[in-house]
C-alpha cells in the first residue's frame, strides 16, 4: 500500500511548531495525489491549511494509533520518527511517570529531578534474572543483561552512559555499579562491593561541581572496571578518569561553584583538627566566591564532609594522610587570595609578609622568600646561559593559577591512584564490566577547549555507537535468513579524521604549541588555510577571525580559538614545582610530584598484579601531568587522544550497553518536559540515528503466534490453517499488495514503517464496522423492546383511565346513597337528643323530690335512735348504781360472818398448831398456794414476753418487772420455809399476797400504760414507715436508673475492653508471629552459616589432609559434629571415657577447625577442673559427714546416698528381671502349650530338660524378687524411723562454731567441752563393745535357726518338684511371703523392748539385701547362657522335627502345621520397642535414613514409618536407662537428617518426606514423654508406652527447630519450581482464548539473553500444586502444616505475580486485568477441591485480586477514586498509584486513567499509613508452627519390612 493512501479524512499527523517543536492535527478530507495544501484541525479546535513544500512535496509525518503511544520500546511504534519518538517519551515522562525507555539496544533515561522509590533492594531483587524485555524499562535491566551476557558468553561488557550536564549520567551510573554489588557480593570478607559504592562520595567531593545546569555535575570522565572471579563474584575495581577541568579550580561562572571538597573543608573550618587549617567562610576565599553561590538547596556540606571522610576511611586512606589532602586543598585557597603589586609594566611583586603567603607556605611546609620570587620571575634557558626574568601583574596572576591548577590535578590522581589501590583485586580475574560514566555533547554560547575535546570524544562514541547498531541489524536479518541491503547510514569518520588526523585541528595545535612565538590568531589563520573550503565539515564564521565552525553529528558548534594553545599547553613553570618538591615538613606534598618511573599510573594495574583484562593489556589512560621535563612537554590535547584510542580498544573489546540521559527542562522542575531541550538531546545522544537506522529496514517485527494472536479477527474461518506460519503468509499477501513491505523470517515477520499501522488501521475499520453492526441490532432491539413497552404503556393507561371513570361513576352512586343514609341519621339523631334533653330533666326532677323525702325521714329516725340511746345510758346507770348499793350490803354481811368464822377456825389453829400434821397440812396448802402463785407468775411472763415481742423499745422495763416478781417469789419461797418453823409467818405470808395483790394491779395499770404508748410509737412508726417507703421508692428509682447508667456504662466498657482485647490479641499475635518470624529467620540463618561451616571444613579437608593411596574414606555421618546436640546427663566420666575413645577415631579422619577445636578442648579442661574441684569438695564434706556420724551410737552407718544409689541399682534390676521373666514366661508359654507328636520325638527328653532347667531359674528369680521386694519395704520404714539425735557432731556445725570463737575464753570454754566429749565418747564406745558382743552372741543363734530354716526350705523344695510348674512358683511364693512375715513378726515382738537390737536386726537385713542382689546379678549371667543355651537348643529341636515330619505319616499330621522354630513369636505380647545393639547404630541411621528412598517408603510403608522406627529404638534404650545410647541415637539421627538434606536438598519428595518424619518423630516425643497435657490424648496402652527414665524436652527443641530449618529448605525448593511458571502462567498465558490483544514489542523482547520458554500455563502450575499435596499428602504430613505450606506457596504465587505486574506496562490492561482474575478463580476452585480454604492461602492472594480489579473498574469520576480507594485496601498507595500509571489500553475502544483521577486517588490516600514498598517481598516466609497431632497407632502393632534392611534390630 502506497504511504500517501494513509492521509485520509480523520487520519492524524504532526506538523512544526516553533514553540512545542511538533504538533498533531488531523486532517479533515482525503489527500489526493497533486494536492499542495493539507485541510487540518489542530487539537485545540482551531483549522490550518499546510501548504507542502513544492520541491519535495514531502508529506507531514503520520501519527502512530493511540494503543501504540506510550509502549516501552521506540522501536516498536509503527511510524519511527522524531515527532513520534518525541510524543512517546513525552506520554511516559508526565503521564505514566516512567523515566526510562528503551530505544532498541539504548536504554534512555530522563532525570526526573525526584527521588523515585523504584532503586530499592526488592527493584533489584525483582529484577535479578529476568530478561531484559521482560520486565519494564530500567537500569537494573540493562545491568542484568549485561551480567548475564558476561556469565553467558565469558565476554567482558561495558554500560556506556552520556549526557549534557544534569542528565544524570553519575546517578545511572552509580545504580549500575549498586546493581552488581548487590547481585553478585563479595567473592572475599573485605567487602569489595562496599568499597566500589565507597569510592563515589570520594570522586564527588572532588571531581563534582555545581553548574547552571545540574547541582552535582560531573566535570570529568571515568571508566570503571568492577572485575569478577570464575563464580562472577565482585573481587575488586580499577577506575580510570578523563579531562579533569582544572579550570574550574580557578574560575567559576557566575551560578556556578568550584569543586564540592572546598566548600565541605570551609564548612568544617570550626572542627578542632581544622584549626590549623585557618579556614573560613566560603566567601573569603578568590577561589570559591567568584560563582556568588556556595550553598546549594538541600545539601549540607558539613555532612557530606563527613560522609567523604568515611569513604576515605574505609578505602583506607589514613586519618595522616586525610589530613595531608585537607592541607593541600587549604593551601590552595589560600594561594587564590594571594595579591601582586605591579612594579612596572614588565615586573611585579608580592607585597612582604603577605599572610594568605604565609599560610600556604607554612601549610605547605615550603620557605615564603622563595615561593615569593618564583611566584613573580621566571627562568629562560637557552643554549649557553641562564636568565632570571621578572613577569608582568598578569602573567604572576596567570602563572598563580596554573600552580593551583597543576596541584589540584596532581592531588586528584594521586587520590585516585589510591583508590584503585584500596579496590585492587586480590585473586586473579576472569572478566570485568565496564561502566562509562562521560560527558555527552556539549555546545554553549562560548565553547574553548574543554567543549572541544568533549565533542571530540563523542564524536568517537558515536562512531562506534553506530557501528554496532549496524551490526546488530545485520545479525538479526541474517538470523531471521532475510536478504540484506546495506542501509545508509550517518558515518562520523570524515569529522574524525578533521579533528585527529594528519594536519587535523590537533595535530596543527600541537604544532602552534611548539612554536617560540605561537599565538592563537596564528593558529586559527593555519586552520583557515588547511581546511577552509576543502572540508565540508569545516567553516568559517562570518563576523569573526578567531573561531571556526565544525559540523558534529549532532550539531553545529562555533569555537573561539582565545585560549586553546594556554590551555593545550597548560605551562606550570619549573621553578614553582622545584620549590613544593623541596618541601620537608610535607611529606606528602614531593609525592605529588614524583617521576613516572618512580610512581605507577592512576590507572596502571600491570605492576601490581592485576591479570590483563579481555587478553589485552590495559594502558594507562593519560600520563601523570608531574613527569620529567621531556613529558611535560605532551600537550595536553594529545594526552587526551591516546587516552580515548585506550578507551576505544577497550570497548571495542567488549559487548557495549548504551544508556542515553536526558535533561527534561533546564530549570530542574521535576516531571517538566521541555519539547526543545529534548529534542536537542536525543539528536545529540544518537537515539533519533537509531531510530533511522532502524526505520531504513524492516523496523516492525512480529512472531507468527503474535501477528495472529492480533490479526486473527482480519481473518476468516476457511483462511485458519493449522500451521500459523502459513496462515500468516496467506492473510498478509491478501491485506498487503505490495510485498516488498514485508519480509518473512525463520520466526518473525518483518514490517517496513508504517505497515503496522497500516494493519492496525484495518483492524480498526474492521472492529468499528463489527461494532457498529453490533449498536445497530441493539440499537434496534433497543427500539422494539421500547415500541413494545410503549405499546403496553398505552394499553395499561387505556384500562387505567376507563377503570377511573367506572370508579369515579360508582363513587358519585355510592356517595348519592350515602347522602340519604346520612340524612336520614341526623334526623333522628336530631329527635333523639329532643328525647333525651326531655327525659333527662323529668328524671333529673324526680331525683330531687325524692331526696329530699328520703332526708327528712331519715332525720326523724336519728333522732329518734338517739333518745333511745340516751334512755338506755340513764337505765343502765340507775340499774348499777342499785346494784352496787345490793353488792355493798352483802359483802358488808359476809365479812362480819366471815370474821366471826374465822375467830372459831383461829382458835382450832391455835390448838392444832403444836402438831405435826397440822404443819403437814399447812405446808401442802401454801405449796398449792405458791403453785398457783407460780402458775400466776408465768401467766404474766408469758404476758410480758408477748409485749416484748410487739415492742422491741419496752423490753428494757418488762425485764425489770419481771425481775422484781421474780425476786418476789423468791421471797415467798423463802417465807415458805419460814412457815414449816414458825406458823405466825402466815399473816406475812398474806399480807406479802396483799401486796402482790396490789403491785399486780399496778402491774395492769403500767400495762395499760405501755399498750398505750406502744400503739402510740406503732402509729409513729407506721408513719415513719410509710416516709421510708416513700423514700425507699424514691431511692429504687434512683438505685434503678444507677444501675442502668452503671449497666451501659458497663456494656460500653465491656464493648470497649473486648474492642481492646481484640486488638491486643491481634497485636499480640503479630508480636508473637513477628517474634517467631525473627526466630525462624535466625535459625535460617545459623543454617546457612552452619552449611558455609561445612563447606569451608570441606575445602580445609581437601587442602590439609590429602589421603594416601588405599586409604578408604570411612562414613561420616558420626563426625566430631555429634556433640552438637549432645546434652548433659547423668554419666559419669568413667562412663564417657568409652565414648571419647570412640569418637577420637573419627576426630583424626577428618581435618577440624583448630580454633574452633582448641577452645572446646580448652572448655572442656576448665569443666573437668571444676568437676574435679567439686568432687574433691563433696568427699571432703562426706568424710566430715562420716566422721561426725561415726561418734553418734545409735546413728546407724548408713548414708542416705548409698540407700538411693541402691535404690536405682534395684530398680534397673527390678526392669532387668522383669524383662527376662516375660521371656521365660513366654518360652515356658510355648513349650508347654505345644501339643504334638513331637513329646515321642527323639530329641523330647532334651527339649524336656531344658525346660525343667528354664522352670527351676524362674521360681529362683521369682523368689529373688519377692524377697527384694519386702527387704526394700523394711528398708525404706528403716530409713524414715532413723532420725539424729545429736547435732553437736555436725562437722560443719563444729567448724561454724569455730569459726565463731573470737577470744581466748571462748577457746577454753570449748576445750572443756571436748573433753568431757571425749569421756562422753569413751563410754559410749564401752558400751558399745557390749552390745557387739551380744550381737554376736545373738548372730549365732540366727546361723543356727537359718541352718534350720535352710533345711525346711530343702525339704519344701523337694515337694514343690513333684508339683506341676504353676503350682510350684504359686507355692514357693506364698511360703517365702509367709516365711518373711512370720519373721518380721517374730523380730518385731522381740526386740520390742530393746530399739537397739531391733536396729541391728535391721541392718542384718540391709545386708543381706545386698547378698541378694549380687545374687542377682548372678542369675542375670546365668539368664544370658540359658538364652543362648536356648536358641541352640531350639535350632537343634527344628532340625530333628523337620527330620521327624519327613518320616511322619500323612495320617499321623493334625490339621494345624507344627513350627517349632517360631515358637518363639506365637502371639508374642510386644512391649513396642526395638533393640540393636551400640555398634550398629551406625548401620541404622545408614540404612534408614541416609540411604531411604522416599518415594519407595510413602508407597508401600505407613506414613512416618522411619520416625516410628526411631521412637521405638529410643524407647527401648530409655526402657534400659541407658543415657549415653540415647544421646548417641538422637544425635545421629539429627546429623543423619541433616546430611541427607545437604545431599538432596534441592529434591522436592526428599525435602518433604523429611520434614514429615521430623514432625512426626517429635509428636512422638510428646505423646510419649508422660507429660498429662499430652497423655489425655492417649490410649491406656499408649500411656504404657511412655518414657519412663529420661526428659527429652531439649531434644524436642532441637528437632523442632530442624523442622522449621526443613521447613524453610521446602519452601525454596518449591520457590525454585515455582519460579518459572508463575509469570508465564498467571500472566502472559492466555488462558481465555482472544481476551489479551498482543502488541508490538519491540527489539527489546528478542534480544533477550535466554529465550523465552512460554510452555508454561496455569494447567501447569496447578498440576505442580496437585503434585506438592499429593506428595506430601503421602508422606503423611499434619494437615496443619500442609495449610502453612500451602499458604506460603500461593503467597509466592501472588507476590510474584504482582511485582511483575508492577513492573510491566504491558501487562496492565483490562482484558489481562480479566484473566488475572480467571486464574484466581481457578486456584480457588483447587483450594475448594482439597478441602484448603480455611488454610488462610486465599487470603494471601488478596492484593493480586484486588489489583486486577482496579485494572477493570471504571476510572473517572470522584465516585470511581472513593470506590477505589475502599476497595484496594490490600494494596499500598504506591502500588494503586503505579497500576494507575501503568495502566495501558490495548484496545482503541479503552481509555487511558487521566492524570487528574490518579491525583485525586494519591490526596484521597494521602492519610493511609501504609509502607512505601512498592513491590512486595516475594522471600517472605511466614513463621511456621508445629500443632501436636498425636497418632492412634499402636507401636506394638508396627511391623518392620524387610525391604529397609533392619534385620539387625529385634522387637521387644
Amino acid at each position: 500500500m502506497a504511504a500517501s493512501e494513509l492521509y485520509t479524512k480523520y487520519a492524524r499527523v504532526w506538523i512544526p511548531d516553533p514553540e512545542e517543536v511538533w504538533k498533531s492535527a488531523e486532517l479533515l478530507k482525503d489527500y489526493k495525489p497533486g494536492d499542495k495544501v493539507l485541510q487540518l484541525r489542530l487539537e485545540e479546535g482551531k483549522d490550518l491549511e499546510y501548504s507542502l513544500d513544492p520541491k519535495t512535496k514531502e508529506l507531514p509525518p503520520l501519527r502512530n494509533p493511540d494503543i501504540l503511544v506510550g509502549e516501552n520500546d521506540l522501536t516498536a511504534l509503527s511510524y519511527l520518527h522524531e515527532p513520534a519518538v518525541l510524543h512517546n517519551l513525552k506520554v511516559r515522562f508526565i503521564d505514566s511517570k516512567l523515566i526510562y525507555t528503551y530505544c532498541g539496544i539504548v536504554l534512555v533515561a530522563i532525570n526526573p529531578y525526584e527521588q523515585l522509590p523504584i532503586y530499592g533492594e526488592d527493584i533489584i531483587n525483582a529484577y535479578s534474572g529476568q530478561n531484559m524485555g521482560d520486565m519494564d524499562p530500567h537500569i537494573f535491566a540493562v545491568a542484568e543483561e549485561a551480567y548475564k551476557q558476561m556469565a553467558r558468553d565469558e565476554r567482558n561488557q561495558s554500560i556506556i552512559v552520556s549526557g549534557e550536564s544534569g542528565a544524570g549520567k553519575t546517578v545511572s551510573a552509580k545504580y549500575a555499579m549498586r546493581y552488581f554489588a548487590t547481585v553478585s557480593g563479595s567473592a572475599s570478607e573485605a567487602n569489595v562491593e562496599e568499597k566500589v559504592l565507597a569510592s563515589n562520595p570520594i570522586m564527588e567531593s572532588i571531581g563534582n561541581a555545581k553548574t547552571t545546569r545540574n547541582d552535582n555535575s560531573s566535570r570529568f570522565g571515568k571508566y570503571i572496571e568492577i572485575g569478577f572471579d570464575k563464580r562472577y563474584r565482585i573481587i575488586g575495581a580499577n577506575m580510570r578518569t578523563y579531562l579533569l577541568e582544572k579550570s574550574r579550580v580557578v574560575f567559576q561562572a557566575e551560578e556556578e561553584r568550584n569543586y564540592h571538597i572546598f566548600y565541605q573543608l570551609c564548612a568544617s573550618a570550626a572542627l578542632p583538627e581544622f584549626k590549623t587549617l585557618r579556614l573560613g567562610n566560603a566567601n573569603y576565599f578568590h577561589y570559591t566566591k567568584q560563582g556568588g553561590s556556595p550553598v546549594i538547596d538541600g545539601v549540607d556540606d558539613a555532612k557530606e564532609m563527613v560522609n567523604t571522610r568515611q569513604a576515605c576511611t574505609l578505602l583506607g586512606i589514613s586519618d595522616s594522610y586525610q589530613m595531608g589532602i585537607f592541607r593541600i586543598l587549604a593551601g590552595i585557597l589560600h594561594l587564590g587570595n594571594v595579591e601582586f603589586a605591579s612594579r612596572d609594566s614588565d615586573s611585579c611583586t608580592v607585597p612582604p609578609k603577605h599572610e594568605p603567603l604565609t599560610i600556604f607556605c607554612d601549610l605547605m611546609g615550603v620557605e615564603y622568600e622563595e615561593m615569593a620570587h618564583w611566584l613573580c620571575h621566571r627562568k629562560l634557558a637557552t643554549a649557553t646561559e641562564t636568565y632570571i626574568k621578572p613577569i608582568s601583574k598578569l602573567h604572576a596572576i596567570n602563572a598563580r593559577d596554573a600552580l593551583a591548577k597543576h596541584i589540584y590535578a596532581n592531588l586528584f590522581n594521586w587520590i585516585v591512584d589510591h583508590v584503585n589501590k584500596a579496590l585492587h583485586a586480590t585473586v586473579k580475574q576472569h572478566s570485568f564490566i565496564g561502566v562509562l560514566d562521560i560527558y555527552g555533547f556539549e555546545t554553549f554560547e562560548i565553547n574553548s577547549f574543554e567543549q572541544f575535546c568533549i565533542n571530540y570524544a563523542n564524536e568517537k562514541l558515536q562512531q562506534q555507537f553506530n557501528m554496532h547498531v549496524f551490526k546488530l541489524e545485520q545479525e538479526e536479518y541474517m538470523k531471521e535468513q532475510i536478504p540484506w541491503t546495506l542501509i545508509d547510514f550517518y558515518d562520523n569518520q570524515p569529522c574524525i579524521n578533521l579533528i585527529e588526523a594528519k594536519m587535523g585541528v590537533l595535530d596543527l595545535l600541537d604544532e602552534e604549541c611548539k612554536m617560540p612565538k605561537g599565538s592563537d590568531d596564528s593558529w586559527a589563520q593555519k586552520l583557515y588555510n588547511t581546511h577552509l573550503n576543502k572540508c565540508a565539515l569545516f567553516e568559517k564564521p562570518r563576523m569573526s577571525n578567531k573561531a571556526f565552525i565544525i559540523k558534529h553529528f549532532a550539531d553545529k558548534v562555533e569555537y573561539q580559538c582565545e585560549g586553546f594553545l594556554e590551555k593545550n599547553k597548560d605551562t606550570v613553570y619549573e621553578e614553582q614545582i622545584r620549590v613544593l618538591k623541596s618541601s620537608k615538613k610535607f611529606k606528602l606534598l614531593p609525592e605529588l610530584f614524583q617521576d613516572e618511573e618512580k610512581v605507577l599510573s592512576p590507572t596502571s594495574a600491570a605492576p601490581s598484579g592485576r591479570v590483563p583484562l579481555s587478553r589485552m593489556p590495559v594502558k594507562p589512560a593519560k600520563a601523570r601531568p608531574g613527569q620529567a621535563s621531556k613529558e611535560h612537554k605532551k600537550t595536553v590535547g594529545h594526552q587526551f587522544r591516546n587516552s580515548l584510542h585506550l578507551l576505544m580498544e577497550t570497548l571495542n573489546a567488549t559487548t557495549p550497553h548504551y544508556v542515553r540521559c536526558i535533561k527534561p527542562n533546564d530549570f530542574k522542575f521535576p516531571f517538566t518536559f521541555d519539547e526543545k531541550r529534548a529534542v536537542q538531546q536525543l539528536r545529540a545522544c544518537g537515539v533519533l540515528e537509531t531510530i533511522r537506522i532502524s526505520a531504513a529496514g524492516f523496523p516492525s517485527r512480529w512472531t507468527y503466534q503474535e501477528f495472529f494472536s492480533r490479526y486473527r479477527v482480519l481473518m476468516k474461518q476457511k483462511d485458519v490453517l493449522g500451521d500459523r506460519k502459513q496462515t500468516c503468509k496467506n492473510v498478509l499477501e491478501k491485506l498487503i499488495q505490495d510485498k516488498d513491505k514485508y519480509q518473512f523470517g525463520k520466526t518473525k515477520i518483518f514490517f517496513r514503517a508504517g505497515q503496522v499501522a497500516y494493519l492496525e488501521k484495518i483492524r480498526a475499520d474492521k472492529l468499528r464496522a463489527a461494532c457498529i453492526r453490533i449498536q445497530k441490532t441493539i440499537r434496534g432491539w433497543l427500539m422494539r423492546k421500547k415500541y413494545m413497552r410503549m405499546r403496553k404503556a398505552a394499553i395499561t393507561i387505556q384500562r387505567h383511565v376507563r377503570g377511573y371513570q367506572a370508579r369515579c361513576y360508582a363513587k358519585f352512586l355510592r356517595r348519592t346513597r350515602a347522602a340519604i343514609t346520612i340524612q336520614k341519621f341526623q334526623r333522628m339523631y336530631v329527635v333523639r337528643k329532643r328525647y333525651q334533653c326531655m327525659r333527662d330533666a323529668t328524671i333529673a326532677l324526680q331525683a330531687l323530690l325524692r331526696g329530699y323525702m328520703v332526708r327528712n325521714k331519715y332525720q326523724m329516725m336519728l333522732r329518734e335512735h338517739k333518745s333511745v340511746v340516751i334512755q338506755k345510758h340513764v337505765r343502765g346507770w340507775l340499774a348499777r348504781r342499785r346494784y352496787r348499793r345490793t353488792l355493798q350490803a352483802i359483802v358488808y354481811l359476809q365479812c362480819c360472818y366471815r370474821r366471826m368464822m374465822a375467830k372459831r377456825e383461829l382458835k382450832k389453829l391455835k390448838i392444832e398448831a403444836r402438831s405435826v400434821e397440822r404443819y403437814k397440812k399447812l405446808h401442802i396448802g401454801l405449796e398449792n398456794k405458791i403453785m398457783q402463785l407460780q402458775r400466776k407468775i408465768d401467766e404474766q411472763n408469758k404476758e410480758y414476753k408477748s409485749l416484748l415481742e410487739k415492742m422491741n423499745n419496752l423490753e428494757i422495763t418488762y425485764s425489770t418487772e419481771t425481775e422484781k416478781l421474780r425476786s418476789d417469789v423468791e421471797r415467798l419461797r423463802m417465807s415458805e420455809e419460814e412457815a414449816k418453823n414458825a406458823t405466825n409467818r402466815v399473816l406475812s405470808l398474806q399480807e406479802e399476797i396483799a401486796k402482790l395483790r396490789k403491785e399486780l394491779h399496778q402491774t395492769q395499770s403500767e400495762k395499760k400504760s405501755i399498750e398505750e404508748r406502744a400503739d402510740k410509737y406503732k402509729h409513729e412508726t407506721e408513719q415513719l414507715v410509710s416516709e421510708l417507703k416513700e423514700q425507699n421508692s424514691l431511692l429504687k428509682t434512683e438505685k434503678e436508673e444507677l444501675n442502668r447508667r452503671i449497666h451501659d456504662q458497663a456494656r460500653e466498657i465491656t464493648e470497649s475492653m473486648e474492642k481492646k482485647l481484640v486488638e491486643e490479641t491481634k497485636q499480640l499475635e503479630l508480636d508473637l508471629n513477628d517474634e517467631r518470624l525473627r526466630y525462624q529467620n535466625l535459625l535460617n540463618e545459623f543454617s546457612r552459616l552452619e552449611e558455609r561451616y561445612d563447606d569451608l571444613k570441606d575445602e580445609m579437608n581437601l587442602m590439609v589432609s590429602i589421603p594416601k593411596p588405599g586409604h578408604k574414606r570411612t562414613d561420616s555421618t558420626h563426625s566430631s559434629n555429634e556433640s552438637e546436640y549432645t546434652f548433659s546427663s547423668e554419666i559419669t566420666e568413667a562412663e564417657d571415657l568409652p565414648l571419647r575413645m570412640e569418637q577420637e577415631p573419627s576426630e583424626k579422619k577428618a581435618a577440624l577447625d583448630m580454633s574452633l577445636f582448641l577452645k572446646l578442648q580448652k572448655r572442656v579442661s576448665e569443666l573437668e577442673q571444676e568437676k574435679q574441684s567439686l568432687q574433691d569438695e563433696l568427699d571432703r564434706k562426706e568424710e566430715q559427714a562420716l566422721r561426725a556420724k561415726a561418734k553418734e551410737e545409735e546413728r546407724p552407718p548408713i548414708r542416705g546416698a548409698e540407700l538411693e544409689y541402691e535404690s536405682l541399682k534395684r530398680q534397673e534390676l527390678e526392669s532387668e528381671n522383669k524383662k527376662l521373666k516375660n521371656e521365660l514366661n513366654e518360652l515356658q508359654k510355648a513349650l508347654t502349650e505345644t501339643r504334638a507328636p513331637e513329646v515321642t520325638a527323639p530329641g523330647a527328653p532334651a527339649y524336656r530338660v531344658l525346660l525343667d532347667q528354664l522352670t527351676s531359674v524362674s521360681e529362683e528369680l521369682e523368689v529373688r524378687k519377692e524377697e527384694v521386694l519386702i527387704l526394700r519395704s523394711q528398708l525404706v520404714s528403716q530409713k524414715e524411723a532413723i532420725q539424729p539425735k545429736h547435732t553437736m557432731t555436725d562437722a560443719t556445725i563444729l567448724l561454724e562454731d569455730v569459726q565463731k570463737m573470737k577470744d581466748k575464753g571462748e577457746i577454753a570454754q570449748a576445750y572443756i567441752g571436748l573433753k568431757e566429749t571425749n569421756r562422753l565418747l569413751e563410754s559410749q564406745l564401752q558400751s558399745q563393745k557390749k552390745s557387739h558382743e551380744n550381737e554376736l552372741e545373738s548372730l549365732r543363734g540366727e546361723i543356727q535357726s537359718l541352718k534350720e530354716e535352710n533345711n525346711r526350705q530343702q525339704q519344701l523344695l523337694a515337694q514343690n518338684l513333684q508339683l506341676p510348674p504353676e503350682a510350684r512358683i504359686e507355692a514357693s511364693l506364698q511360703h517365702e511371703i509367709t516365711r518373711l512375715t512370720n519373721e518380721n513378726l517374730f523380730y518385731e515382738e522381740l526386740y520390742a523392748d530393746d530399739p537397739k537390737k531391733y536396729q541391728l536386726y535391721r541392718i542384718s537385713l540391709y545386708k543381706r539385701m545386698i547378698d541378694l542382689m549380687e545374687q542377682l546379678e548372678k542369675q542375670d549371667k546365668t539368664v544370658r547362657k540359658l538364652k543362648k543355651q536356648l536358641k541352640v537348643f531350639a535350632k537343634k529341636i527344628g532340625e530333628l522335627e523337620v527330620g521327624q515330619m519327613e518320616n511322619i505319616s500323612p495320617g499321623q499330621i493334625i490339621d494345624e502345621p507344627i513350627r517349632p522354630v517360631n515358637i518363639p513369636r506365637k502371639e508374642k505380647d510386644f512391649q513396642g520397642m526395638l533393640e540393636y545393639k551400640k555398634e550398629d547404630e551406625q548401620k541404622l541411621v545408614k540404612n534408614l535414613i541416609l540411604e531411604l528412598k522416599p518415594r519407595g517408603v510413602a508407597v508401600n510403608l505407613i506414613p512416618g514409618l522411619p520416625a516410628y522406627i526411631l521412637f521405638m529404638c529410643v524407647r527401648h534404650a530409655d526402657y534400659l536407662n541407658d543415657d549415653q545410647k540415647v544421646r548417641s541415637l538422637l544425635t545421629s539421627t539429627i546429623n543423619g537428617i541433616k546430611k541427607v538434606l545437604k545431599k538432596r536438598g534441592d529434591d522436592f519428595e526428599t525435602v518433604s518426606f523429611w520434614l514429615s518424619n521430623t514432625c512426626r518423630f517429635l509428636h512422638c516425643l510428646k505423646q510419649y514423654s508422660g507429660e498429662e497435657g499430652f497423655m489425655k490424648h492417649n490410649t491406656p496402652r499408649q500411656n504404657e508406652h511412655c518414657l519412663t527414665n529420661f526428659d527429652l524436652a531439649e531434644y524436642r527443641q532441637v528437632l523442632s527447630d530442624l523442622a522449621i530449618q526443613i521447613y524453610q529448605q521446602l519452601v525454596r525448593v518449591l520457590e525454585n519450581i515455582l519460579q518459572p511458571m508463575i509469570v508465564s502462567g498467571m500472566l502472559e498465558h492466555e488462558t481465555i482464548q482472544g481476551v489479551s490483544g498482543v502488541k508490538p514489542t519491540g527489539l527489546r523482547k528478542r534480544t533477550s539473553s535466554i529465550a523465552d520458554e512460554g510452555t508454561y500455563t496455569l494447567d501447569s502450575i496447578i498440576r505442580q500444586l496437585n503434585s506438592f499435596h499429593s506428595v506430601m499428602c503421602q508422606h503423611g504430613m499434619d494437615p496443619e502444616l500442609i495449610k502453612q505450606v500451602v499458604k506460603q506457596m500461593f503467597y509466592i504465587i501472588g507476590a510474584v505475580t504482582l511485582n511483575n505486574l508492577l513492573l510491566r506496562k504491558d501487562m496492565c490492561s483490562w482484558s489481562k486485568g480479566m484473566q488475572i482474575r480467571y486464574n484466581v478463580s481457578q486456584l480457588e476452585e483447587w483450594l475448594r477441591d482439597k478441602n484448603l480454604m480455611n488454610s488462610g492461602a486465599k487470603e494471601t492472594l488478596e492484593p493480586l485480586i484486588q489489583a486486577a480489579q482496579l485494572l477493570q473498574v471504571k476510572k473517572k469520576t470522584d465516585e470511581d477514586a472513593e470506590a477505589i480507594c475502599s476497595m484496594c485496601n490490600a494494596l499500598t498507595t504506591a502500588q494503586i498509584v503505579k497500576v494507575l500509571n501503568l495502566y495501558t489500553p490495548v484496545n482503541e475502544f479503552e481509555e487511558r486513567v487521566l492524570v487528574s483521577f490518579i491525583r485525586t486517588i494519591q490526596v484521597r490516600l494521602r492519610d493511609r499509613k501504609d509502607s512505601p514498598q512498592l513491590l512486595m517481598d516475594a522471600k517472605h516466609i511466614f513463621p511456621v508452627t508445629f500443632p501436636f497431632n498425636p497418632s492412634s497407632l499402636a507401636l506394638e502393632t508396627i511391623q518392620i519390612p524387610a525391604s529397609l534392611g533392619l534385620g539387625f534390630i529385634s522387637r521387644v
